[in-house]
C-alpha cells in the first residue's frame, strides 16, 4: 500500500539465477528439471512490490548447437503481470508426457525457458508509457552468439543526454534517447568491441570459426568491457546482463544507492535486489547473503567461475534511505529493526505536543507499511510509560495500593483508526463529485474517539505532495470530531527531486517546496526566488549546473519546525474542525536509525553525484517557468 499522502513510483526489482549443474542435477535432487524457472517466479513474487507495471523475463541455454534456439524472453504489462507471465512460460509443458516432462536432456533440447542462466525483472516505471516495449529484460540480438546481450535494471541517470551523444559520435544510430536503451546499446558497443578484438587476436591463428567462438567465450574480459561502458555513467543503479554465449554480470553504482544482494554454493549463484527474497527462495540464512559492494561487479563467466571485481572507483557510501523507511519490504531483518527505531524516534516530540495526556490521546497508523515503524513507536511510549512509572512509585512513598494499581494501569490507548476501502473507484468526471468520492476511500471506526476530547495521533511512513492527506485522511478523520489531529511521518521533509530511481522529479509537487515558496511570498521575500531562478539558468548556460544546489540557500532561511508548521496550515481541509498538526522525523533522528543507508538527497540536497545538483537546479527553473516535465 503506498504512503496515506499519494503513490510513489520507484526502483524496479531484479532477480538473476545461474544453474551450475546440469539440468539432470536439479531433477534428480528436487524432481524437477524447471528448477531454475520455479526459483525465479519465487525471486519475483517475493519483491513483487517492487514493480506493479510489468514483469519480465529471459533465459540463455548453455552449449546449444547452431540453428537452436538459445535465448528465450517473455514480458508482460498486464493487470496480472506476475501470473500471465509465469502461465506464458509453463504453458510450454502442460501438454507434454511423463517421459517428456522426466527427461531433462529432451526438455533443454525442445523447450523453451530451460535455460541455465535466468534474469528476470520487476517494472515501476518511473517515467514514458507502460507499453509493453518499456518492460525489461532488453535484448540485443547478433548472429555471432556472444554479442547477443540480455539486460534489465533498477536505474536513472542523469546524463542520457551526454551518453546518447556519445553513441552517435561512435556511429550508432539509437532506436530513441532513453536511458534503457542508451546502457543496452553503450554496454553492447563494447561487447561488440571486446569479441572484435578477440576474433582478430585468435583469427591469425589459424583457428576455425568453431574454435574462436570457444576461445571468445573463454577469454572475453567482461570486467574490462563494463569498464569501458560505464565510464561516463552518472545516476544510481544496478544492472544484470547476460551474453549469449553463457557469461553473466551484475553491477552496481559505486555510490552504492541502489541494492544488490548475491548468494552462492556448489548448485546455484542467485542475485536480487532484495535480501530476504534470496533466504525465502532458497532457504539460507541471513549470514550466507552477501551485498554487492559500490562500484563492484558480480561476474559468472561460462565455465561456472564467480568473482566480484571493481569496475569503477567507489565513491562515498550513500545507499538511498527510502529503501529502508518505505520501498523495502519489511521481512528483512535490519530494515525491520531501523523502521522499529524510526518510529521509536519520534516519541519525545509526539508527547511533548500531546502534553503527556495519554487518557485523551489515540494512536494509530496508516497506512499498512507504516505498520512496523509503529510497532517501534508504541515500545517506545511503553518504555517512556515504564520510566515514568517506576520513578513516580519511588518517590511516592505513600501511595495506597489503589493508586500504585492506577499508576501501573496507565497505557497508550492504540487503536485501528482507518481502514482503506480497496473496492472503491472514483468513476465520476467532475472535480468537485471526485473529490467527494476521494473523501471515502478509507473508512473510519466510530463510537472510540470521545467528540471535541481526544487526540488522535496517526503514524505515515511519508508525506510527499499531502493531497490524499488533506483530502481524504484528515477530512475524514475529522468526522470522528477530535479535539486534535497530529499527523507525524516516520519520514524526513521531502525537499528535494530524485533522478537516481524514484519518481519525485517535479519539484513544484512536493509539499515542503509548497511550503517554502509560501512563506517567502508571505513575509514579502519574493525576490530571492527569482534570484535564485536566474542564478540557476546561468549556471546551467554556463554549464555549470552540476557545481552547486542553489535551493538549498531558500531552505536555510527557515527552522525545520517552521517549515512543518507551515504544511500544517496548508494541509488543514476548510472543513476539519480541529487544529491539524503534522510532524516530521529529523534528518539526526534518520541517520541514528538508519546508519549504513546514509542517502538522503530527496531530504538533504546532498546529491551524492554531479548530475544531482543539475537536475535540482534544472526542477527549481521548471517550477519558475511552469514547465510541466521531468528535469532529466
Amino acid at each position: 500500500m503506498p504512503p496515506m499522502s499519494e503513490f510513489i513510483k520507484h526502483e524496479c526489482g531484479l532477480a538473476l539465477i545461474r544453474l551450475l549443474k546440469p539440468l539432470h542435477y536439479y531433477y534428480d535432487k528436487y524432481g524437477s528439471a524447471l528448477y531454475g524457472l520455479h526459483k525465479l517466479q519465487i525471486l519475483l513474487q517475493k519483491q513483487r512490490n517492487r514493480g506493479q507495471d510489468g514483469a519480465g523475463m529471459a533465459t540463455i541455454k548453455l552449449d546449444t548447437q547452431p540453428g537452436k534456439r538459445f535465448i528465450s524472453r517473455r514480458r508482460s504489462n498486464s493487470p496480472q503481470y506476475l501470473k500471465e507471465l509465469f502461465e506464458g512460460a509453463f504453458a510450454h509443458f502442460k501438454s507434454l508426457s511423463p517421459e517428456q516432462l522426466n527427461d531433462p536432456a529432451w526438455l533443454k533440447d525442445n523447450k523453451p525457458y530451460t535455460g541455465e542462466l535466468l534474469l528476470g525483472h520487476l517494472r515501476y516505471g518511473t517515467h514514458g508509457k507502460n507499453i509493453i516495449e518499456t518492460v525489461h529484460p532488453f535484448l540485443r540480438q547478433n548472429n555471432w552468439i556472444s554479442r547477443n546481450l540480455v539486460l534489465a535494471g533498477n536505474f536513472n541517470l542523469t546524463n542520457v543526454d551526454e551518453l546518447f551523444q556519445q553513441l552517435v559520435d561512435l556511429g550508432q544510430y539509437p532506436k530513441e534517447k532513453s536511458d534503457t536503451v542508451t546502457v543496452l546499446e553503450k554496454i553492447g558497443h563494447f561487447l561488440d568491441d571486446e569479441v572484435e578484438r578477440l576474433y582478430n587476436w585468435f583469427k591469425p591463428e589459424g583457428y576455425d570459426i568453431d574454435q574462436i567462438n570457444r576461445l571468445i567465450a573463454e577469454n572475453l574480459d567482461v570486467a574490462r568491457m563494463l569498464q569501458r561502458a560505464c565510464r561516463k555513467f552518472d545516476g544510481g543503479y544496478v544492472m544484470a546482463g547476460l551474453i549469449g554465449h553463457g557469461d553473466a554480470f551484475v553491477l552496481r553504482d559505486p555510490s552504492g544507492i541502489r541494492p544488490a544482494f548475491f548468494y552462492q554454493d556448489d548448485e546455484v549463484v542467485v542475485m536480487a535486489s532484495e535480501r530476504p527474497a534470496i533466504q525465502t527462495a532458497f532457504n539460507v540464512n541471513v549470514k550466507s547473503v552477501q551485498e554487492l559492494e559500490r562500484g563492484n561487479a558480480l561476474i559468472i563467466k561460462k565455465n561456472g567461475n564467480v568473482q566480484v571485481v571493481p569496475f569503477k572507483d567507489q565513491l562515498e557510501r550513500t545507499a538511498c534511505s527510502f529503501e529502508r523507511i518505505y520501498f523495502s519490504r519489511g521481512t528483512d531483518r535490519d530494515i525491520y529493526k531501523e523502521r522499529k527505531k524510526l518510529g521509536e524516534l519520534l516519541v519525545a516530540e509526539v508527547l511533548e505536543e500531546v502534553n503527556y495526556n495519554f487518557e485523551k490521546t489515540i494512536f494509530s497508523f496508516i497506512p499498512n507499511t507504516a505498520e512496523v515503524a509503529f510497532y517501534g513507536f508504541v515500545e517506545g511510549i511503553h518504555n517512556f510509560l515504564n520510566k515514568d512509572k517506576a520513578k513516580k512509585i519511588r518517590e511516592g512513598a505513600r501511595f495506597s495500593e489503589e493508586e500504585i494499581e492506577r499508576i501501573l494501569a496507565l497505557r497508550p490507548r492504540v487503536e485501528k483508526l482507518t481502514v482503506k476501502d480497496e473496492k472503491l473507484r472514483t468513476f465520476i468526471a467532475d472535480d468537485s463529485s471526485r473529490g467527494e468520492m476521494v473523501s471515502h476511500v478509507y473508512d473510519v471506526t466510530y463510537g472510540v474517539v470521545a467528540n471535541n476530547e481526544d487526540t488522535i495521533v496517526v503514524l505515515d511512513d511519508s508525506i510527499v505532495r499531502g493531497t490524499t492527506l488533506r483530502d481524504s485522511i484528515i477530512e475524514i478523520l475529522g468526522r470522528l470530531k477530535p479535539k486534535k489531529i497530529v499527523i507525524i511521518s516516520s519520514a524526513p521533509q521531502i525537499r528535494y527531486p530524485d533522478c537516481y530511481g524514484i519518481d519525485m522529479s517535479k519539484m513544484g509537487e512536493f509539499v515542503a517546496f509548497q511550503a517554502l515558496i509560501s512563506l517567502l511570498n508571505e513575509e514579502g521575500q519574493a525576490d530571492l526566488i527569482t534570484n535564485t531562478y536566474k542564478k540557476a539558468k546561468k549556471l546551467l548556460d554556463e554549464g555549470n549546473g552540476h557545481t552547486v544546489n542553489l535551493v538549498k540557500d531558500l531552505y536555510d532561511r527557515y527552522e525545520y519546525t517552521r517549515i512543518s508548521d507551515q504544511i500544517s496550515k496548508m494541509l488543514t481541509p476548510p472543513s476539519a474542525g480541529c487544529e491539524i498538526k503534522i510532524i516530521y522525523q529529523t534528518l539526526e533522528n534518520l541517520q541514528e536509525a538508519c546508519p549504513n543507508n546514509n542517502g538522503d538527497w530527496f531530504f538533504s540536497g546532498n546529491y551524492p553525484t554531479p548530475g544531482g545538483n543539475k537536475v535540482v537546479n534544472k526542477a527549481f527553473i521548471n517550477f519558475i517557468e511552469r514547465k510541466n516535465e521531468r528535469a532529466y
